[in-house]
């Protein structure tokens, strides 16, 4: 049947598990290419896709549909900053700041990565950020650097005025971060995509890796391995940690930034002792916020919930803080029964929903973790980042549609945020 041999075309070509974004989109994307190239049987188009490689390419662009934004879950970018203040900015002979964004969509990604140093302190020179896609034209519209209202989201912009000027379309980003990002297209799946050699001390693969199957999430796991550096961060979507436990990489031991390192073989046991287990260096991220340089300055602060009155049982809630320490440290099992335990008090916050579903959603549960938005959204329905976080689990899950409309009342939050 020509559409499942050009699903393993697909497969073949970039890794894509047809099931995580549903056989319909594949149709959709093929009958566009026939369209274009005015050709009414599959068969036909089949032939095409085996003798052209532009063709083959012109699919995976409509099969690509990038869904990103500046500072998208900001945890990762503080720790990034925080980073470079505590390793390059406080050593300046250390060798520059090696950074891989991959795949990197149109943009937004590297750019955040380089405003948050820039916005750190660490000189221009002091870094350089390489930044992979499939798409040849999501690279494009990164390399032209003009940003509409999609991609500024959240309440916080003041990074919008420093690193962007107004134009035609939107923002153009700035010289300095424009600079430090070079572009490449590139398939991180094949040996050209990036050399074996190369060493990163930080690695954004967020989001690609859920739309893998079983056996090219472990071929692109073990390729990752080998491009972060001994000491380097891998940083990884919320969907995805459960992948990287047990396959070479140990968390970080950062809240809720979805980070790993890779695991430290333990030293063979002494005679007649027990064998000690290797602890990742824990990284403390300072609260960046606070600063007037940091890349998210000028943020309000959430306002605290209401706790309950003085009973035994809420007096021993885990707080928030608490179950957040619990995440820093990797146990994330822990931290969401913690929060279960928290949610079953007289004051249930859309705050506390929303983190046990950012704790499901890592540890694979997909469908509590939907649950969990939605109750978080009946608490705050204008609370953006719930809706982000539910949209891209739902595309996840396949539901196209319901993440359409989740992503359409995200946008006009955001747009109603700007006015």
């Amino acid at each position: 049947m020509p559409l499942k041999s050009i699903e393993q075309i697909l497969n073949r070509s970039m890794g894509l598990d047809v099931a995580s974004i549903g056989a319909p989109a594949v149709a959709r994307a093929v009958q566009t290419r026939m369209s274009a190239r005015q050709l009414v049987q599959p068969a036909a188009y089949l032939e095409q896709l085996r003798v052209s490689p532009l063709e083959l390419q012109a699919l995976v662009e409509t099969v690509v549909v990038p869904e990103t934004w500046f500072f998208r879950d900001r945890e990762a970018f503080v720790t990034v900053a925080a980073l470079a203040a505590k390793d390059w900015i406080a050593n300046p002979a250390k060798p520059p700041m090696r950074l891989l964004s991959a795949p990197c969509s149109t943009g937004e990604e590297p750019y955040s990565m380089a405003m948050a140093l820039i916005d750190a302190g660490l000189p221009v020179e002091r870094f350089v950020i390489d930044a992979l896609d499939i798409s040849g034209q999501a690279l494009g519209q990164a390399r032209e650097g003009v940003y509409g209202k999609n991609s500024f989201r959240g309440a916080d912009l003041g990074f919008r005025d420093r690193h962007f000027a107004p134009a035609p379309g939107g923002f153009r980003i700035g010289d300095a971060a424009r600079a430090s990002v070079r572009f490449k297209q590139a398939n991180l799946l094949t040996d050209d995509g990036v050399g074996a050699a190369e060493g990163y001390d930080v690695v954004f693969c967020r989001n690609l890796l859920i739309y893998f199957d079983a056996d090219t999430q472990r071929r692109a796991i073990e390729i990752l391995r080998r491009l972060v550096t001994p000491e380097g961060v891998l940083f990884v979507g919320p969907g995805e940690a459960n992948l990287l436990l047990g396959a070479a990489f140990v968390s970080a031991r950062i809240p809720l930034a979805f980070a790993f390192r890779k695991a430290v073989p333990a030293a063979p046991a002494l005679k007649g002792s027990a064998p000690r287990p290797a602890a990742p260096r824990a990284v403390s991220a300072p609260a960046l916020a606070s600063s007037r340089r940091g890349p998210f300055a000028g943020a309000p602060p959430r306002p605290a919930q209401p706790r309950p009155a003085s009973t035994a049982a809420s007096a021993t809630r885990p707080a928030i803080a608490d179950i957040r320490r619990l995440a820093d440290q990797g146990r994330l099992i822990d931290a969401a029964k913690a929060c279960e335990e928290h949610l079953r008090g007289e004051a249930p916050s859309a705050e506390a929903w929303r983190l046990l579903g950012v704790l499901r959603d890592a540890s694979g549960e997909l469908t509590g973790a939907a649950d969990c938005y939605r109750k978080a959204l009946y608490l705050d329905p204008a609370d953006g980042e719930t809706l982000d976080h539910l949209a891209l689990l739902l595309q996840r899950q396949g539901d196209l549609a319901g993440a359409k409309l989740v992503g359409a009342r995200a946008l006009r939050l955001k747009r109603k945020e700007a006015l």
